[in-house]
């Protein structure tokens, strides 16, 4: 970084610090930067992605300017506080614009002791894009490009125009990434050329129509790196979300005596009543599918048995009641397993419930939800029934006291009205905090759930 002698040139330079984006947290990991130096930044533009202990959320620049240092590479774990990027907020006037013939020294010279210096080139092109080159394109070597920019604005040449990176969101490009597509190979047809979704999905497998989902909250299930030949063992970092994953799993495991109950319940009717409301007018444009009933089943049951939702309060030894419900998703992604919530999802009608379950899978899916979509949760709903499993033992999420396991739904033979017919099954686990929930409550909970699902119409009849 260039040495700031006198107090005009020092003003022009303006930094951003880390901030804390969620409820106390000391530090992120930067995962991503959508800036270099040299590239021009206006207010509220997202430059980096950074994950912390809750989520991976995108960093907006406070205010306009040109890149001038990168402090930290990616993958770097940074504290809440430090700074991280530095913006010359008047290029093109002072002292450091006006001597040309002095470049700044090598980044490799000039970083602080243990930092990894940003080996990049910077200069502003032509057309001052926000966007850097794509990797690989050429560029400058760093302390050549200042030379070179001058040159162009004094006549004297011009300088080379890194290639124009291919438009897409963030999410986007990680789906590129994970699916090992190369997004300068993707026609767009997104609005004013950008990149869609739809367009990876179609890159990816440009012979065959992207599949239907599946009639559940799917996995996002992260693509596995390539083992060396010879390779015995890899070991991955423990950071980030699944590291305050494990960390929350075993306080809960050792804190909170759970309990689980198991049912096995016939939901054809279920399976019916879904087919219907795809249907269903009242219902275009929203995604139904057998989650759904299960969500309202379990908020009929809540309903029926409000000391479900509660939560023991170890330090003033008392239960909190809930009064509202926060529907907790679990949702398998590449940063591992996050369980954002339905806020005041008892109060939501089924359309409005199947529009916010749409919404929360795809927000987990292209990793985009926050931490306050995370906080606050009163019970959870985990769907391990996607795997084809028939069901399991969850552990509570922190701050719970309640989490239903979906099973997969299975043709299976069933006695129904004395005789035995293939009927849609499946098998409910129910983990509890046996605190505040006994054998009795958690017992007429999970019943009821099953008798809702084997029995629709008691959606209607116990609303």
């Amino acid at each position: 970084m260039t040495t700031m002698t006198d107090t005009s040139n020092a003003a022009r330079f303006r930094e951003f610090k880390m901030p804390d984006v969620g409820e106390g947290l000391t530090e992120a990991e930067i995962l991503k930067w959508y800036v270099q130096p040299g590239d021009t930044v206006t207010d509220g533009q997202v430059v980096c992605e950074v994950e912390t202990a809750k989520a991976a959320v995108e960093l907006p620049i406070p205010f306009d300017g040109v890149v001038h240092e990168l402090r930290f590479p990616e993958g770097t774990t940074v504290d809440v506080g430090q700074v991280i990027i530095a913006v010359d907020v008047a290029p093109g006037s002072g002292p450091a614009a006006a001597e040309p013939e002095a470049p700044a020294p090598a980044p490799e010279a000039e970083a602080p002791k243990g930092r990894q210096p940003v080996l990049v080139g910077y200069g502003v092109a032509e057309s001052s894009t926000k966007r850097r080159a794509r990797k690989g394109a050429e560029t400058a070597p760093p302390a050549a490009a200042p030379a070179a920019v001058q040159a162009e604005l004094n006549g004297q040449g011009t300088a080379a125009v890194p290639e124009a990176r291919p438009l897409a969101k963030p999410p986007v490009r990680k789906l590129a990434k994970d699916l090992g597509i190369d997004l300068a190979t993707v026609t767009p047809t997104g609005a004013g050329g950008v990149i869609t979704r739809e367009d990876v999905h179609a890159a990816a497998t440009p012979s065959e129509p992207v599949a239907p989902a599946a009639p559940a909250v799917e996995p996002v299930v992260p693509v596995a790196e390539p083992v060396p030949a010879g390779a015995r063992e890899t070991r991955i970092p423990v950071k980030g979300v699944r590291k305050a994953i494990a960390q929350a799993m075993v306080g809960s495991a050792f804190t909170a005596p759970h309990v689980t109950e198991f049912v096995t319940v016939d939901v054809t009717r279920t399976m019916k009543l879904v087919a219907e409301l795809k249907e269903d007018k009242d219902m275009a444009g929203v995604r139904v599918n057998p989650l759904l009933v299960i969500a309202k089943a379990l908020l009929v049951a809540i309903k029926r048995n409000p000391g479900v939702n509660a939560v023991w309060d170890e330090a003033n030894q008392e239960i909190v009641q809930k009064h509202y419900v926060n529907l907790g998703i679990a949702a398998a992604t590449p940063r591992g397993l996050i369980v954002p919530n339905i806020k005041d999802a008892h109060d939501q009608t089924l359309p409005q419930l199947a529009a916010s379950l749409g919404e929360l899978v795809a927000t987990a899916r292209d990793g985009r939800t926050s931490p306050a979509a995370m906080a606050g949760g009163t019970v959870t709903i985990t769907n391990v029934g996607v795997f084809g499993v028939d069901t399991g033992t969850p552990i509570l999420n922190p701050g719970e006291s309640a989490i239903l396991a979906v099973g997969a739904i299975k043709l299976q033979p069933w006695v129904h009205k004395g005789k035995v017919k293939p009927r849609q099954v499946t098998t409910l686990a129910l983990s509890f905090d046996h605190r505040l929930i006994d054998g009795e409550l958690g017992s007429k909970f999970l019943a009821d759930i099953a008798a809702v699902l084997e029995q629709p119409k008691r959606l209607i009849t116990w609303a």
